[in-house]
């Protein structure tokens, strides 16, 4: 027990930005690979903030911190992939989180060029190309939004997913009846 507990003295409340990480970590995100190619030259980060915006037209929203080289990519370019990973290419996530240099990440897995430009994970459990539409400045990150112009998936894989600070994979929950105790 600390000393200020002992005497009854609440600690000072964390920042709320301290708590909302620590609560975000607790939200499991499928594991990505953006992709962009500008002047011949590819890139790609790994990213969990991407989701679904609408089905007419079908279209994503990713976020990026303002300070990668790939937002400063997509601001450029018209268009980019998202590459959802399978749950046995955590090291493919880890590889475009920093641990290779930009210029070789795409040497570690079956990558292969779009007729678009850019490249996609060949072997991913689904990748969607987008046309960047819009990008929206939020604080320390942009909302890029992507009209879908193609999509591939695999029916034979399961999607790679982070979770307080791991990977993992999802478990289908037990039905309604099954799951009474």
């Amino acid at each position: 027990m600390s000393a200020t507990a002992a005497l009854g003295i609440a600690p000072a409340p964390a920042p709320i930005s301290d708590a909302f990480r620590s609560t975000m970590r607790r939200f499991p995100a499928t594991v990505t690979v953006i992709s962009a190619c500008r002047n011949g030259a590819d890139h790609g980060m790994t990213a969990t903030a991407v989701t679904s915006l609408s089905m007419d037209p079908p279209s994503l929203i990713i976020c990026l911190n303002n300070r990668t080289y790939l937002h400063d990519m997509l601001l450029e370019v018209p268009e980019f992939a998202v590459s959802i990973l399978t749950d046995r290419q955590a090291a493919v996530s880890e590889g475009f989180s920093g641990k290779i240099a930009p210029e070789r990440r795409f040497d570690a897995a079956d990558w292969v060029r779009h007729e678009r430009g850019m490249m996609v994970l060949d072997t991913a459990h689904a990748s969607v190309v987008c046309r960047r539409m819009g990008a929206v400045p939020y604080g320390t990150h942009t909302i890029f939004i992507g009209q879908v112009v193609d999509t591939r998936h695999s029916d034979d894989t399961i999607a790679l997913m982070y979770e307080n600070s791991k990977y993992c994979a999802p478990q289908h929950a037990l039905p309604a009846s099954q799951n009474r105790r």
